[in-house]
């Protein structure tokens, strides 16, 4: 259960986080504890306590008698979820989505390539479950069970692509397949090519075909660039 000092907490953070990517604090801006104190009226245990996360995500730096300083994008650890969740809550959504899906298309159809060599018996038959529930639910508006298939999907690829980078970027795909659907970049219902070609990279995965993994995974990314040339242009 979520104490009242937690939620305080989460407030300051979701608030500072959601403004210092959105922009509205640029690069260079000193946040003083104590105004950021009075102006969310809390203590400044909470303030210094937020100031740690915001630390650890690379957004400010925090110095004896200057203050706490907004870092550049440059310095942002833009693979942590958070950021990535932020930062798609914001006006800059579109170029945001563009830039993960690009990555997504870079790594996720080696990685696979890679599944169809390493995967586990367990995990093809795990890839074959989750493809088959996007196709149960890929039609009557359903996207958020369908969101929750998509998500396994994904993770089950990158994990057993048996490269544990591959693997951690599962969270960063999380976020980006949520932010999608949250923000209503997705059709009412998923596109029914995108679907079948799950569907195929499953079975690809499972016959050991490292090639035409690769190649259908490949096209599930471009077939996501072109929504968005569509949905957030």
């Amino acid at each position: 259960m979520t104490t009242p000092a937690q939620g305080l907490h989460s407030h300051v953070l979701a608030t500072l986080g959601l403004a210092i990517t959105a922009g509205e604090y640029p690069p260079g801006t000193v946040l003083r504890t104590d105004e950021l104190a009075q102006r969310f009226d809390v203590s400044r245990t909470v303030v210094r306590e937020v100031v740690r996360v915001l630390e650890s995500m690379h957004l400010v730096e925090s110095r004896r008698r200057v203050g706490v300083t907004v870092l550049p994008t440059a310095s942002w650890n833009v693979y942590d979820p958070q950021v990535i969740r932020w930062r798609l809550a914001g006006a800059d959504r579109p170029r945001q989505l563009r830039s993960l899906t690009v990555l997504r298309s870079a790594v996720e159809p080696v990685a696979a390539g890679l599944a169809a060599l390493n995967a586990t018996p367990e995990q093809c038959r795990e890839l074959t479950e989750q493809a088959l529930g996007m196709v149960a639910t890929s039609r009557g508006r359903r996207l958020e069970e369908y969101l929750v298939h998509d998500i396994a999907f994904h993770r089950v690829v990158l994990n057993a692509s048996g490269n544990e980078m591959f693997a951690r970027l599962g969270d960063v795909v999380a976020e980006v397949l949520t932010g999608r659907t949250h923000h209503h970049v997705m059709f009412e219902d998923p596109d029914p090519a995108a679907v079948t070609l799950h569907v195929q990279v499953a079975e690809a995965v499972r016959e050991r075909d490292a090639a035409r993994a690769e190649e259908l995974t490949r096209q599930i990314a471009v077939g996501a660039l072109q929504e968005l040339d569509v949905l957030a242009p």
